[in-house]
């Protein structure tokens, strides 16, 4: 069974990779301070966009680690590095779907 241990280096690259999609999540460009117009980026589409982060991260995971079952020449530590990047960006957005829920739970249940 594989340890779950994350290196400084692996958390401080998922922690930039969070601020990149705040930032994009928010309007702003990385790396810029402009603001976007209003209306541009759409709730829905963030959404989508970091799911389909998220489902490339674990696709990327399953590749990489198909190919160190077939012998190919895939270190193990970029495989594993690999699972554990894919499996914190799903805990993440895991509980980020729980909060929107509770939150919806607790709008629908406010007295009228």
């Amino acid at each position: 069974m594989i340890e779950k241990t994350i290196s400084s280096a692996s958390i401080a690259s998922m922690m930039q990779t969070l601020r990149i999609h705040q930032s994009q999540a928010a309007g702003v460009e990385a790396g810029s301070d402009a603001i976007q117009a209003p209306g541009k980026t759409d709730f829905a589409d963030a959404i989508r966009q970091a799911i389909n982060s998220v489902n490339s991260t674990q696709m990327q995971s399953k590749n990489m680690s198909e190919a160190y079952e077939r012998g190919e020449d895939v270190p193990l530590t970029d495989v594993v590095l690999n699972m554990q990047k894919s499996s914190l960006s799903f805990e993440a957005t895991l509980q980020v779907r729980n909060k929107v829920l509770k939150a919806y739970e607790d709008i629908m249940n406010m007295p009228v």
